[in-house]
């Protein structure tokens, strides 16, 4: 069972949740586990070339998308917060050891709520700027976000 995609509030956030039949736990594997984060980050037919991640405050995070045409969009950030089986929180405003990115986009905010026999499933992405949470809605943020959710659901299934 899934809930649909949400904007709330306009300005700065975007935020898609899902009600997922998965336990907090195996939600949170499949976002800090390379093996399984490559198997339901990228949108199909896009797919996750390389992923890299050390799960701990300041700890990097590097994810390579590959689209069907092979061209490769690589993303690096950095996680803030880590609450095991509860709460991640990751932003592209640093890369690793806490150099500063280029252009900072946004800040990640997902969390794992249990709920009977199932995990709310939270993504709050907080932008930089109005027009940067703009143009990442017009890129498909609901659609692309919400197949890979889609995805992630369909693994923690199999897990």
């Amino acid at each position: 069972m899934t809930d649909p995609a949400t904007t709330e509030g306009g300005g700065r956030e975007l935020v898609l949740t899902r009600l997922i039949p998965a336990s907090p736990a195996v939600l949170y594997r499949a976002w800090t586990e390379p093996d399984l984060l490559k198997q339901w980050f990228a949108p199909h037919p896009f797919t996750v070339a390389e992923a890299e991640t050390d799960p701990r405050p300041g700890g990097a995070t590097r994810i390579v998308m590959r689209a069907p045409d092979g061209t490769a969009f690589a993303s690096r950030g950095v996680y803030l917060e880590l609450v095991e089986n509860a709460r991640i929180v990751f932003t592209d405003a640093y890369t690793s050891a806490w150099e500063p990115a280029e252009k900072p986009f946004f800040t990640g905010i997902v969390t794992f709520s249990p709920e009977e026999g199932a995990t709310r499933y939270t993504a709050r992405l907080l932008h930089w700027t109005e027009e940067d949470r703009a143009a990442h809605e017009a890129m498909g943020f609901h659609d692309g976000w919400g197949r890979c959710a889609d995805q992630l659901a369909d693994l923690a299934s199999r897990l």
